[in-house]
């Protein structure tokens, strides 16, 4: 007869949320930027950008990129990869320059006229001017956005700035359903194909699809409403944290970055004489 031996019983500790540290995950190429909280990523960017949208003129423009590549090189990112990761932003940056150069306010010696088109000295140095402020503003933006993890850019929504968990939790978890998105679409171009449906009409059948991806996505939000309501996402009770979001030293000393580049900026622009208001010069 065979004997049953009960195994030890073993007991599990739980460490409090408060008191757990875990490692720094890699969350940029930039020693420096992958040490700050996620939402600390948005304010600072903020910061930095919000007062760019004053002034227009060369130099402003001009110190505080140049302060930001700089600062960019020395927290770990070359500004040649800077400027290849950043790639649509100089799209964004040489429509504007085309643009105000063709289009902006007059002022000065013309240069060249044609219909609507009118260039002179003043549209020339206002678009040189928007071209390096539509780069100061949006580069570090773009590369302070990536990386970012979406768990913990949600802890730091809900526990420092008290957005709602049902509202942030919610929208990361549609986020995540975002790269099923291709998927589903290859795999219902698929089966029409194998239907005999998809060699007709493209634009027929595009709509088709649209449709049909429209409805299968509204089925899996559903289900994947179900389900985080089972899990309690829909209590009005509080909520505890697996982990904690803080805000360190590192945190404010990237807040006083983002002030002291914009400040700068703007006295050089003072000191030089070439304050210009943005709105209404161009």
């Amino acid at each position: 007869m065979s004997e049953i031996i009960a195994a030890p019983a073993q007991t599990v500790v739980v460490s409090a949320s408060s008191e757990r540290r875990e490692p720094t995950r890699s969350s940029s190429e930039s020693w420096f930027i992958q040490r700050i909280n996620p939402v600390s990523r948005f304010i600072g960017a903020l910061l930095m950008s919000m007062p760019m949208f004053l002034v227009l003129d060369v130099v402003s423009a001009s110190v505080a990129f140049g302060l930001e590549m700089v600062l960019l090189w020395i927290g770990g990112i070359n500004p040649l990869r800077v400027v290849r990761r950043t790639w649509p932003v100089w799209i964004a940056a040489l429509g504007s320059f085309i643009t105000v150069l063709l289009y902006g306010k007059a002022s000065g010696a013309e240069i060249f006229h044609w219909g609507i088109i009118n260039v002179t000295q003043g549209s020339v140095t206002l678009s040189i001017a928007s071209f390096i402020r539509v780069a100061a503003i949006a580069v570090p933006s773009v590369i302070l956005a990536l990386g970012l993890d979406p768990t913990d850019l949600a802890d730091g929504l809900v526990q420092l700035l008290h957005f709602s968990p049902r509202f942030v939790y919610g929208g990361i978890a549609g986020m995540r359903m975002i790269t099923l998105l291709k998927e589903d679409w290859s795999a219902l171009g698929l089966s029409r194909r194998s239907r005999g449906l998809g060699d007709g009409n493209r634009l027929k059948a595009l709509g088709t699809q649209s449709f049909n991806l429209l409805v299968l996505s509204i089925r899996r939000a559903t289900k994947l409403a179900t389900a985080m309501e089972s899990r309690g996402f829909g209590s009005s009770l509080p909520r505890t944290s697996a982990r904690v979001s803080r805000l360190h030293a590192v945190d404010w000393a990237f807040y006083a970055i983002s002030l002291a580049i914009p400040a700068l900026a703007l006295g050089a622009s003072v000191l030089a004489g070439t304050w210009h208001f943005a709105f209404g010069s161009a």
